[in-house]
C-alpha cells in the first residue's frame, strides 16, 4: 500500500521561544508503513521449519508484531516531526522529550496523533551594527601587579604540608554526600576539596556557594564529620536541586596547608639565571593576558550595545538545559582567556547562585550574537579552530591535542566552536566600529556611570 496521504500540521505559540507542534498522520500513511516493516522482516526472518523469507504471515505478525509497531512508530513519529520542523522553518534549539512519546500507540487502519513542545529561537529585528562606539583601555601593568602574580605562583608551586588541625585558608579533602529533605542523593563523592575561608563567611562546596560557610565548618580536624545545610541555587544546571533545602554531610579525611614555594626555587625551576629573568617571564604573561582582557571588555561593550538595543520574550524560567548551556558559554569563555582552573570553578560556583536576571541576560546574549552571526554569514574553519587550540594549550601548559582530546571528552567541543564564532561575529562589528583610546582609569570610570 503506497502512502501518499499527507500530515496535518499545526503549530502553535505557547509561551516565548516556545512551540507547540500537533501533528495528525492519516490511517493510510500509518497502514503503508506497518506493511512496508512487516514485509522487510518477512524477507529476512529465519524461522524453523520455513525457508528464509517463506513464513506464513499469520507466523511473522505473532512474532514480530510487537517489534514491527515499535519500529514503525519510532520511524513515523520521527519523520513527521522532522517534516513539520522543516517545512514550518521551525529553528529549534531542543528536541523533544523522548517520554512525550512514549505513550503513543499505533494500530493498522487508525490515525495518529500527537503533539511535543520544544524550545526555537526567538524571533527580533537587529540594530545598526556599523559605528558602535567603544572604549579601548590601555594595556599598562599596575604597579606591584608582578610581585602579586609571582606570589601566587607561589602558593601553585608550593608544597602541601599535612595537619591534623586546621585553620582559615587550609584545605580539606573528605568525602561529600548530598541529599534534599525528601532523603533523595544527588552527589556521592569521594575526595571533595574544600577550602576554609580566610575573609567572610562565603565558600564553595560540590560547586555551589554557601553564604555562611565559614560559620557551619569552623576549623575541622581530621575524621570531623560536618553537617552543611544550604539551599540549591534557583539557576542550577541540575533542576533537581533548584530551590530545594540541601544538606551535605561532610567527613574531613585531610588537612592540607600550602607551603609558598621560595624565589630562588622557582628562578631554578623555570631555569632562570636570577630574580629579575623571572620578573621578566612573568611581565610579559601579565601583559599577554592584559591584551586579552582588553579585547575581551571591547568585546562586552559590544554585546552591551545589543542587549540594550534588541528587546524580545525570554522562556519563564531557566530550562536545565539553558542554565548549562549558560554555564558552559562563560567557562569556555574564561578558559579562552586563560584563566586559572580554580578560578574558574570558583566563578562557576558563583554564576550557579547568580539572580535570575543575570541567567538571563546570558542566556539573551547567545540568541542575539547566534542571529547576528546568521545575518553575518559567520563561519568557523579548522584553521580558526586549531590557533584557538593552541592558544589555551599555551595558557594550561599542554599540548594542543592534549586540549582538543579534553574537550571531546567533556562534551565542551561544541561551545569552544560556539565561543569561537561569537568572538568572531562581534570582531566582524569591532572593525567597524568607533574605537576611543582610553586610560584604565577613565576607561572604568565612564564605565561606571554607564
Amino acid at each position: 500500500m503506497s502512502d501518499t496521504a499527507t500530515n496535518t500540521v499545526k503549530i502553535e505559540d505557547v509561551g516565548p521561544c516556545r512551540k507547540r507542534i500537533s501533528i495528525d498522520i492519516p490511517a493510510e500513511t500509518v497502514d503503508g508503513q506497518i506493511e512496508m516493516a512487516f514485509s522487510s522482516v518477512a524477507h529476512e526472518a529465519n524461522i524453523p521449519g520455513f525457508r528464509k523469507g517463506h513464513a506464513p504471515r499469520r507466523l511473522i505478525e505473532k512474532r514480530f508484531g510487537s517489534y514491527v509497531k515499535d519500529e514503525t512508530k519510532s520511524r513515523l513519529l520521527s519523520s513527521a516531526y522532522q517534516d513539520a520542523v522543516s517545512k514550518n522553518e521551525l529553528k529549534v534549539l531542543s528536541q523533544p522529550p523522548s517520554d512525550a512519546l512514549d505513550a503513543i500507540e499505533i494500530e493498522s487502519g487508525q490515525p495518529v496523533h500527537f503533539e511535543v513542545e520544544v524550545e526555537v529561537m526567538p524571533e527580533f529585528d537587529l540594530p545598526d551594527l556599523k559605528g558602535v562606539s567603544v572604549l579601548k583601555p590601555d594595556t599598562n601593568l599596575p604597579e606591584g601587579m608582578v610581585d602579586e602574580e609571582i606570589q601566587k605562583i607561589a602558593i601553585n608551586e608550593g608544597s602541601l604540608d599535612e595537619r591534623e588541625d586546621s585553620a582559615k585558608g587550609d584545605y580539606l579533602t573528605g568525602n561529600a554526600i548530598m541529599t534534599d529533605a525528601d532523603g533523595t542523593e544527588h552527589y556521592n563523592i569521594e575526595g571533595a576539596v574544600v577550602q576554609i575561608p580566610q575573609d567572610g563567611d562565603e565558600g564553595m562546596i560540590l560547586g555551589v556557594i554557601v553564604p555562611d560557610f565559614s560559620k557551619q565548618v569552623g576549623t575541622p580536624k581530621e575524621n570531623d564529620k560536618l553537617s552543611i545545610k544550604l539551599t540549591g541555587p534557583e539557576n542550577h544546571e541540575v533542576e533537581a536541586l533548584r530551590g530545594k533545602e540541601l544538606t551535605i554531610e561532610y567527613e574531613v579525611v585531610k588537612v592540607y596547608r600550602i607551603v609558598p614555594a621560595v624565589i630562588g626555587d622557582l628562578v631554578a625551576k623555570y631555569g632562570f639565571n636570577d630574580e629579575a629573568q623571572l620578573q621578566e617571564m612573568v611581565s610579559n604573561q601579565l601583559q599577554q593576558r592584559a591584551e586579552v582582557q582588553q579585547k575581551s571588555v571591547m568585546r562586552q561593550q559590544i554585546t552591551r550595545y545589543l542587549a540594550d538595543n534588541i528587546d524580545f520574550e525570554l522562556p519563564e524560567g531557566l530550562t536545565a538545559q539553558q542554565a548549562a548551556r549558560n554555564l558552559e558559554r562563560r567557562r569556555m569563555d574564561m578558559m579562552y582567556r586563560g584563566v586559572n582552573p580554580t578560578e574558574i570553578e570558583q566563578h562557576m560556583a558563583e554564576l550557579r547562585s547568580a539572580s535570575s536576571e543575570s541567567a538571563s541576560s546570558e542566556l539573551k546574549q547567545f540568541f542575539i550574537l547566534n542571529k547576528v552571526a546568521e545575518s553575518m554569514d559567520i563561519k568557523v574553519d579548522e584553521p580558526e579552530i586549531n590557533a584557538q587550540l593552541v592558544s589555551m594549550a599555551v595558557q594550561q601548559g599542554k599540548r594542543p591535542e592534549q586540549v582538543r582530546d579534553e574537550l571531546i571528552k567533556s562534551g565542551q567541543a561544541q561551545t569552544l566552536l560556539q565561543q569561537i564564532r561569537e568572538h568572531k561575529t562581534i570582531d566582524t562589528i569591532l572593525a567597524d566600529a568607533e574605537i576611543e583610546d582610553v586610560s584604565s582609569e577613565d576607561f572604568n570610570k565612564r564605565m561606571e556611570d554607564k
